[in-house]
């Protein structure tokens, strides 16, 4: 929509743990605790009574979003942790596919309450799973290649195999195996086709299967970004974890899962918004650098020099520039 306010919404995780405190701080005998007016800082229902900062679950922080405040843009963006990478259960991986047809190949799905939509627990309290088919592929000219035979095939219902799929693709498979090694890590470098499950593995619909978590995000309206792995610099919230864990190690301990619980909702609801926005301004100053071409120490040391600004003037990149001539 034209003239859309757009919101980005950082997503990040850490620890608590009982009894890290420290007995004593130094403060200003005079100081004083001092209010400030609140814009969004964590996400929450304009009357507070709906929250996703204590256990993150995306659904609800969707629900939030979409009940609240429904006339912006908003675009979620999660750091690159292997869970948030877990593709759906019923997506297309060349990995544990047999060569040739088979009645056993289905992936495990778990079980939902038709009307909820709810997960099914048993009485052992372990989620409950079926097997069902895996999704379908696609051809290079995008229309959809059905993995298993149709129901009029004498096969009808059985998994087709890595060489039937390929060969509906095009490709000559004679003498391939299905697996160059004991691992998929064992093809010769650089190999493509060397294999079923290599050739599998670049094609397009299989190398560009989205994760579950983009899949539901998208399935509502929102966009979705992942941060670059080993860079916590960009996403403001680890330094709000540090402001938050400092004043929670002021406040009294306690072994109570309860006391603890309400301790770490009061330490997060101190954090002024204006040092969330300056821990903000922080991170954009380091993508500004890396998208300059600057490397991490680099983007270190001209973000310690300017700190007014989301972006770095390009005065300071010529004095970065001459500085370097020195040093070398």
């Amino acid at each position: 929509m034209a003239g859309q306010h757009t919101v980005l919404w950082y997503q990040d995780e850490s620890v608590f743990y009982a009894h890290d405190h420290h007995k004593r701080i130094w403060t200003h005998k005079l100081a004083t605790a001092k209010p400030y007016a609140k814009d969004y800082g964590w996400l929450r229902s304009p009357d507070r009574s709906e929250s996703a900062q204590v256990l993150f679950r995306t659904q609800w922080a969707m629900d939030i979003l979409k009940k609240h405040y429904p006339d912006e843009e908003h675009i979620l963006i999660f750091d690159n942790a292997t869970t948030h990478q877990k593709r759906p259960e019923y997506a297309i991986s060349a990995s544990k596919m047999t060569k040739g047809p088979s009645e056993n190949f289905f992936v495990e799905v778990p079980v939902k309450d038709p009307i909820t939509g709810k997960q099914i627990y048993g009485p052992d309290g372990k989620k409950l799973k079926q097997k069902a088919q895996m999704s379908s592929g696609r051809f290079h000219d995008g229309t959809e290649q059905e993995f298993y035979f149709p129901t009029r095939h004498h096969l009808a219902g059985q998994f087709k195999g890595m060489v039937r799929i390929l060969q509906e693709r095009g490709y000559d498979m004679t003498g391939r195996k299905a697996q160059c090694g004991k691992k998929f890590g064992d093809c010769p470098e650089g190999a493509t086709q060397c294999c079923c499950q290599r050739t599998l593995y670049n094609e397009p619909d299989f190398a560009d299967v989205v994760s579950a978590l983009e899949e539901d995000c998208t399935a509502r309206g929102f966009s979705i970004l992942f941060l670059p792995k080993f860079h916590c610099e960009l996403n403001f919230i680890e330094q709000c974890w540090g402001h938050v864990k400092r004043r929670y190690r002021t406040l009294p301990p306690s072994s109570r899962e309860d006391t603890l619980q309400k301790t770490v909702i009061m330490a997060l609801d101190e954090i002024p918004l204006l040092t969330m926005r300056r821990f903000s301004t922080r991170a954009c100053r380091f993508m500004d650098a890396y998208r300059r071409g600057l490397n991490g120490r680099q983007a270190a040391w001209v973000a310690r020099k300017f700190r007014g600004h989301r972006t770095i003037p390009v005065a300071l990149l010529q004095q970065f520039d001459r500085e370097l001539e020195v040093l070398t």
